[in-house]
């Protein structure tokens, strides 16, 4: 079946909810996030409560705002049928409601061109589109929308639908509401180019080095012993290897990438992110790292502090336990017309995360381009697949 890619008054509908969507900031702050602050921001609810009255307008009865900014909604199967209702299973569908902080979501002015039979949406150039991941939350809006008024043709099973703050600062599982959800799996709509469809991603630490120096008078600072603690990070720094950079590495490749320096002469930090496929991989890369800062540290003297914190595990392995959930996925995008692209996520989603909790969660495309930059495009036509992966996904056996 195929429902929205070739209907221009569809199409038209989701394009309007997108650039409604991407207009509302919900920027989220990694800093306030890694400080415990959930949601990390006040504007994260202003999205939050428009989706929610959104949802109980195209009749959804069981929607629920918790305490920490999840939307979480029920949908009952429509199938009368007990014994046929059966062998529907319930899935959750997800999206993020927040965008990344490293360019500000605020004020989106959204630019649409048309190129080679297809709607593109830009920002203006000043901030990013926010495609990421409110192209994930049209996309779940208009295929809930769809079967709402489709209601008497087309049967399914029971749906869940939760959209999460925080995805971006790594935290958007930290809260989430386990106790109401009852899917046997789920699926995150957070990818890119059509086609994509994943089930392995990163495993991901952050690291942080601490050095320590010894202040003193810069007039006098080689008799005094002067240790500088921001020349010790951005040695540091200079001693990573290029060929390990999120710039220099694709497919399979991990990375140990810098985030930020800050600090002065007394103390001084660098902020890391670490990326493997493998756990083998992850923990040669913490070994590097140390033996770094403590090359560094008997080159120029003070003191290095080393810390490692998980943020999320590569998903792999617990969705190769059930294989039911990738089948489902490959038939529904066979139906949509779209051809499968399996492929590893250079990151990682709330799926990950959601995986471990115990709910199997792999991804799908979205038609977003160039995430996390005023580069950021979305394709309208490819959006709509999503849309059309969903209703097939939710409408099949």
């Amino acid at each position: 079946m195929n429902y929205i890619y070739n209907n221009e008054d569809e199409k038209n509908k989701m394009l309007e909810r997108f650039c409604r969507y991407v207009k509302i900031w919900s920027e989220s702050d990694g800093k306030a996030a890694d400080q415990g602050v959930f949601p990390s921001t006040e504007r994260q609810w202003d999205f939050a409560k428009i989706l929610v009255k959104e949802l109980r307008n195209l009749g959804t009865r069981n929607v629920y705002l918790t305490d920490f900014c999840y939307v979480v909604a029920k949908i009952d199967s429509n199938i009368e049928d007990a014994e046929e209702r059966k062998k529907y299973p319930t899935i959750l569908l997800m999206a993020h409601m927040d965008t990344v902080d490293e360019v500000t979501g605020k004020d989106v002015k959204p630019v649409i061109t048309i190129k080679d039979g297809d709607t593109i949406v830009k920002s203006d150039g000043t901030t990013l589109l926010g495609a990421d991941d409110k192209a994930g939350v049209t996309a779940i809006m208009c295929a809930l929308d769809y079967l709402q008024r489709h209601y008497e043709d087309i049967p399914h099973g029971p749906i869940e639908v939760m959209f999460s703050p925080d995805e971006e600062t790594g935290h958007g599982m930290d809260k989430v509401p386990l106790n109401i959800l009852k899917a046997d799996f789920a699926v995150t709509v957070d990818g890119g180019d059509e086609g994509e469809l994943e089930s392995e991603c990163f495993n991901a630490w952050a690291g942080q080095v601490k050095f320590t120096g010894k202040a003193c008078h810069t007039g006098s600072a080689k008799k005094d012993g002067m240790v500088n603690a921001a020349s010790l990070a951005s040695n540091f720094v200079a001693r990573l290897p290029r060929d390990s950079a999120p710039e220099t590495t694709e497919g399979y490749e991990g990375f140990i990438a810098p985030m930020e320096i800050s600090g002065s002469i007394e103390s001084a930090n660098v902020e890391l992110l670490l990326r493997a496929f493998t756990i083998e991989e992850i923990e040669k890369q913490k070994n590097f790292i140390q033996t770094i800062a403590d090359s560094v540290t008997s080159d120029f003297g003070g003191k290095a502090e080393v810390t490692f914190k998980q943020q999320y595990l590569n998903m792999k392995a617990k969705l190769d336990e059930h294989p039911e959930v990738m089948e489902r996925l490959r038939r529904a995008f066979a139906e949509s017309g779209v051809q499968v692209r399996e492929q590893p996520i250079r990151g990682g989603t709330d799926g990950s995360r959601l995986t471990e909790l115990g709910i199997p969660t792999p991804n799908i495309f979205t038609g977003a381009h160039e995430f996390h930059s005023r580069n950021e495009w979305l394709s309208l036509n490819q959006c709509a697949k999503a849309a059309d992966v969903l209703i097939n996904l939710l409408s099949g056996k």
